[in-house]
């Protein structure tokens, strides 16, 4: 009996019905011809800054829709259905873009930064986003995703640290856990890449004035044959300076150590952009490797609810990790929210995997073969010749395997998992999720990705911003069409207000110059609640 097939049975039923799970997506507004909108986040939505299910990401122009936490996927996918509804109806003609590479974009300093008022928490945030801009461009931090939230109920943590012999407390128990299934998620997480990439084409505006590598389409259009995440390849979400940090995963000590140095370490690149522009204007919040926690790129993240004023690694430090952050995830332009409960499914069963199979410590070389891997699969994903690197047993040097060799292995592994979920839920659907990656694998033209393409060639000539367009409007009246109860829109509505009377409370409430707030926050002597 393997690792995984002990603690798989150790886990009671209700730990198994138990699986905690919240999105948070990432869509661009846009003017009805596909353009990135200029308009300030719409009033009606409620405050950017303090509404706890309607935000904004890097761009004014850029919401991010969060849900709650929830038990089913499908009370997830419901509740992400709601903000849409209510987003949809105040927005006026604009639309949210269907596809994670970005639609038409303006000129670099066009593009909106987001803007959460006049107290120092808002400003801060602002000047973070400046930052960005400064750091990596603009256009980049328009690429928009969908982030999948995980975690295990409490009734699963004894269960399993009796399995395995534990006499560690169960917070540093826990904590080790979510650590190993971050150390395994980011070795196969390329599988996801090529069963829910849907990223192979990109608006020739995204990559004008860069290197890039891509190949021309029409209609304005750049791609890559085999392509499934151009988002999650070396033109998305990727920086040069961040891969020298090698962040190893091995414990939340070593994670924590490695993100310390790169915020307390000055950066002479950064340095060289300085905190002020010399007429009174933040350029960023600092000039080390990263300004803050949350610019650490990354496929996956521990994370932990953090308390107001709080820095994520302080609370990290005091009470464990208390879920991951799954964040490789394209939009699927054929979905209506961005995702779907069958995809919620599959990734359930992969993240258990991640979780209950044996987790070797991380290496520095592994550490770059899993950046490879990601590369590979991210632009050349469907090449039925590609080969991967996957590290031997026990230590031995890496051996080459093709996709879909090392995809039915893990689907295979995860078929207890599949099987365990459906029995404790009464449900076939962890199965029907399992088979349909096992037939992408067999057939690649089945992928998110493979479809994008056929779509663009059959009725768009080619033109992915004429494909993403469509399948944004196309989107907007699927949800518009359901029903939309009055007291769903009650609801909304009193959030909204209620967010904004939040903000203006946090602004009145304001007094401490903002250059000592940044000052001490940056620090972690920012008294917990004092923004």
């Amino acid at each position: 009996m393997t690792l995984l097939d002990t603690r798989l049975n150790a886990l009671p039923p209700e730990a198994l019905t138990g699986l905690l799970r919240g999105i948070e997506k990432e869509s661009l507004r846009t003017r009805p011809d596909g353009m990135l909108a200029d308009t300030p986040h719409p009033q009606a939505l409620g405050s950017a800054l303090t509404h706890p299910n309607i935000t904004t990401d890097f761009s004014e122009s850029q919401l991010e829709l969060i849900t709650g936490v929830h038990r089913e996927a499908e009370a997830c996918v419901a509740e992400i259905t709601g903000i849409h509804q209510f987003v949809y109806r105040h927005i006026g003609d604009e639309l949210l873009w269907g596809a994670s590479m970005p639609c038409g974009l303006p000129d670099e300093d066009r593009i909106p930064l987001g803007r959460y008022g006049s107290s120092n928490v808002g400003r801060a945030k602002t000047v973070y986003r400046q930052g960005l801009s400064h750091r990596y461009g603009r256009r980049m931090q328009t690429i928009s995703g969908i982030h999948y939230n995980f975690s295990l109920p409490s009734s699963a943590w004894p269960a399993l640290m009796r399995a395995d012999g534990s006499r560690a407390g169960e917070q540093d128990y826990r904590s080790a856990a979510y650590f190993s299934l971050i150390r395994n998620f980011r070795r196969h997480s390329w599988l996801l890449l090529y069963l829910f990439g849907a990223s192979p084409a990109v608006c020739r505006s995204f990559v004008e004035g860069r290197q890039h590598g891509l190949q021309p389409l029409a209609g304005g259009t750049m791609y890559l044959p085999h392509a499934t995440s151009l988002r999650m390849g070396p033109l998305g979400y990727q920086s040069d300076a961040q891969a020298s940090l090698a962040v190893s995963f091995n414990c939340l000590d070593s994670y924590a150590a490695s993100l310390r140095r790169a915020l307390s370490e000055p950066y002479p690149p950064y340095e060289a952009i300085g905190i002020h522009d010399g007429g009174g204007l933040y350029r960023q919040l600092a000039t080390t490797l990263l300004q803050i926690e949350n610019e650490f790129y990354g496929t996956i993240r521990p994370k932990r609810r953090i308390r107001s004023g709080e820095r994520p690694l302080h609370a990290l430090a005091e009470r464990g990790v208390e879920y991951v952050e799954v964040r490789c995830l394209d939009l699927d332009p054929f979905e209506p929210v961005g995702i779907g409960a069958a995809t919620m499914h599959f990734l359930d069963v992969f993240l258990l995997h991640c979780l209950l199979a044996e987790s070797p410590k991380d290496t520095p070389d592994e550490i770059a073969g899993i950046s490879y891997n990601q590369h590979r699969v991210a632009q050349h994903g469907r090449d039925p010749g590609l080969k991967l690197r996957r590290l031997g047993a026990n230590g031995a040097a890496s051996e080459e395997i093709g996709v879909a060799d090392w995809g039915r292995k893990l689907l295979a592994e995860c078929a207890p998992i599949a099987a365990a979920l459906d029995q404790a839920r009464g449900t076939a659907a962890h199965r029907e999720a399992l088979a349909a990656a096992e037939a992408a694998l067999a057939d690649p033209s089945l992928t998110p990705s493979a479809r994008v393409l056929d779509a663009m060639a059959r009725d768009f000539d080619n033109a992915f911003p004429a494909f993403a367009l469509d399948a944004s409007k196309r989107n907007r009246e699927a949800v518009l069409a359901l029903p939309f109860p009055r007291e769903t829109q009650r609801h909304f509505e009193r959030l909204a207000e209620e967010s904004i009377a939040e903000q203006q409370a946090i602004e009145a409430a304001n007094s401490m110059p903002f250059e000592e707030y940044r000052q001490r926050y940056l620090a972690g002597t920012l008294p917990i609640g004092d923004d």
